[in-house]
């Protein structure tokens, strides 16, 4: 395969994506790893899932995860996941052109750039979102909500658009993707997502777009509360880790703790878990 492809096309000629480059995208994402990696304690997978494991079984078929959008850090996240679940995929989604003009080599690496406020940005979007129905090679993601919105916030509000998405693929899957950033024992966050129930498109031939809305919706609230609930018991057990980050606080807390540590024998652990807290 070429390091950077033609158009992807499917099966209309007139839905394409545009090309992606593997060489590059693996170049970003050494780098994105080790960014998350300085400001993350871990990135989790939630292991719980109704019907099955944590992964959803996409082998085969055409895929479009949908995603809640509580923070800047979403679209890393997004693209570590992909890489590190699914690694022979492209990873496609659109993002604000305004911000892509910055940044033109990431057009490169699947951020397609999109106008949400005009005609030709929602036609854009579907064209895309057509091309990736008709592929098995493709991993196209959205963050439904559109707009920074808090994890607890209910209902979860989607923008229009992606119940038009839905209506607009023929065939595959559409599958929640939900992430959020608590803290828990350390000085860094934790980034932890989870999935939710794949839903079929394709079946549900008469469903308006505004109805796909309401089940897009409905499926993410769910996910979002599995994802909650862990986040809140604050159990890494209940989680796989696909990203071990910063542990311990640095600097002479953590020098003081290490020479506790070496005149008991012990390993130094820099974890804030490692060394029992005193009473």
């Amino acid at each position: 395969m070429n390091d950077v492809g033609r158009d992807q096309r499917g099966g209309k000629g007139e839905d394409v994506l545009p090309p992606f480059s593997r060489r590059l995208f693996g170049w970003f994402m050494w780098h994105v790893r080790k960014y998350v990696a300085r400001n993350f304690h871990a990135v989790r997978l939630l292991k719980e899932q109704a019907g099955g494991g944590p992964i959803p079984r996409i082998a085969g078929e055409p895929v479009i995860f949908y995603s809640n959008h509580p923070g800047w850090w979403d679209p890393l996240t997004f693209l570590l996941v992909g890489q590190t679940l699914f690694p022979d995929r492209m990873v496609y989604g659109p993002i604000d052109a305004a911000a892509l003009g910055k940044y033109k080599f990431m057009e490169r690496i699947g951020f397609i750039g999109i106008d949400p406020q005009s005609r030709s940005g929602a036609s854009r979007f579907l064209r895309t979102v057509r091309a990736a129905a008709e592929r098995t090679d493709v991993i196209y993601w959205i963050t439904a909500q559109g707009e920074f919105t808090d994890p607890r916030r209910r209902p979860a509000a989607l923008r229009p658009g992606v119940g038009h998405a839905a209506a607009a693929a023929d065939r595959g899957l559409i599958v929640p993707l939900v992430v959020e950033y608590p803290f828990w024992n350390e000085r860094s966050p934790e980034a932890l997502v989870a999935f939710g129930q794949p839903i079929r498109l394709g079946e549900s031939t008469g469903r308006t777009p505004d109805e796909w809305t309401a089940v897009l919706s409905s499926g993410l609230e769910a996910a979002q509360d599995r994802l909650a609930e862990a986040a809140l018991a604050r159990d890494p057990a209940r989680f796989a880790t696909l990203l071990s980050g910063h542990v311990g606080v640095g600097g002479v807390y953590d020098a003081v703790r290490r020479l506790k540590a070496f005149f008991r024998g012990d390993r130094f652990d820099a974890s804030h878990g490692g060394e029992r807290e005193p009473r």
